[in-house]
């Protein structure tokens, strides 16, 4: 009975996730025929968010007691360090000095900072691995059109080929574990909240940028 019940809940967490991610996928596609974004200047953002990602993922591999979700936090921790690193790979080869960039210049986002807060891990696994992955999912897509669309299939490949890939086994790996984690009422609640507020978080990150003219940018 508990099981099927879980199985109910995951399915309705992600239903009422993946019609967010529809919307913020739209929003964060309008407006790409502006001059200003360019690819450059995309990848710039993309480093902070890999930044925040491996360190958040760092913060939760010494602090979960549990050790299946440890192994996954550590995991996830190398594949964003990962991506980081080819990303600035790529920046140089558009010629960009990535030795004068420091991702953390302009301090730690909203979205870093309530992730860093969470103590419990079914909420680390449900705003994290599930939610904020299924979302960096959602936006690498538009990014990789936008990458095609601007002559860029390297770039393009770049995150289709290896960034998409791993960001897809965290979030499926997200999944399984809330499975087993979100297994009662008091958990269920707390890994629904924790995943509403990331998409939440995420939506104003977004409109915020948008205002600035920033669009397609990528997830992490």
């Amino acid at each position: 009975m508990a099981e099927r019940e879980t199985d109910k809940f995951l399915a309705e967490l992600e239903r009422t996730n993946n019609e967010k991610l529809e919307r913020i996928a739209v929003l964060s596609a309008t407006g790409r025929d502006t001059t200003e974004i360019t690819v450059p200047r995309l990848l710039k953002l993309a480093l902070k968010n890999e930044l925040e990602a491996f360190e958040i993922a760092a913060m939760w591999t010494h602090t979960t007691p549990e050790l299946e979700p440890k192994l996954v936090f550590a995991r996830q921790c190398g594949d964003e360090a990962k991506h980081f690193k080819l990303i600035g790979e790529r920046m140089s080869a558009l010629a960009i000095d990535i030795t004068r960039l420091d991702p953390r210049e302009g301090g730690y986002s909203k979205l870093f900072e309530y992730l860093k807060g969470l103590e419990s891990t079914v909420e680390r696994i449900a705003a994290a691995n599930f939610t904020r992955e299924g979302l960096a999912l959602v936006r690498n897509q538009v990014f990789i059109e936008f990458c095609e669309a601007s002559g860029d299939p390297v770039t393009a490949a770049l995150y289709r080929d290896i960034i998409q890939p791993d960001e897809k086994h965290h979030h499926e790996v997200g999944r399984k574990l809330l499975s087993r984690w979100a297994i009662d009422p008091p958990s269920r609640k707390l890994a629904a909240a924790a995943s509403a507020r990331v998409l939440e978080l995420a939506e104003e990150i977004q409109e915020i940028a948008r205002m600035k003219g920033v669009v397609c940018a990528p997830g992490c």
